[in-house]
């Protein structure tokens, strides 16, 4: 009996027939201009992300996370505090209009109109420049957005009592 009679064997057209070896293109012509993105480039960004690491590391163990006192189940006085990331929704949230019987504007509608204004906003400066100073849409958006979250962060940490006592 023969061997794959009657089979037909279909190979991948994405896998050359003929192994061709690895070997970067030769960039000499534009000199200063591009390089071989295997193994030249790629290294390059390999190389600068395991500095940012290893310092970012290095940074943790040096200047480990704040941590809160204790746990304490029987002081009934203490206020938790969210996470940094949420500091300026918790400070939004202790303002007049956004408190109380108004807490649904505070948490839901003006969160909800700033971040769905940063979704919208490359939908509407569809300019092509790339200058900031060129698209003031988006720039005095993104710069009002920043501005806003670092305020309410900041009066945040500001007005809040650590619990030294």
């Amino acid at each position: 009996m023969h061997r794959g009679k009657g089979m037909k064997f279909v190979g991948d057209s994405r896998v050359p027939v003929e192994r061709k070896p690895n070997i970067p293109k030769d960039y000499s012509e534009f000199p200063g201009k591009t390089e071989a993105f295997w193994p030249n480039f790629l290294l390059k960004e390999w190389m600068v992300g395991a500095v940012f690491l290893i310092g970012y590391l290095c940074l943790t163990i040096a200047h480990p996370s704040p941590l809160e006192r204790i746990a304490d189940p029987t002081d009934t006085g203490y206020i938790p505090l969210p996470d940094w990331y949420f500091l300026f929704l918790y400070q939004l949230l202790k303002y007049e209009f956004a408190s109380g019987p108004y807490n649904v504007i505070g948490a839901f509608i003006i969160p909800g109109l700033v971040f769905g204004g940063l979704l919208l906003a490359p939908f509407i400066d569809r300019g092509t420049e790339r200058r900031p100073l060129k698209r003031p849409f988006a720039t005095g958006f993104m710069l009002l957005s920043i501005a806003g979250v670092i305020f309410l962060t900041w009066e945040s940490v500001a007005h809040h009592d650590w619990g030294g006592s």
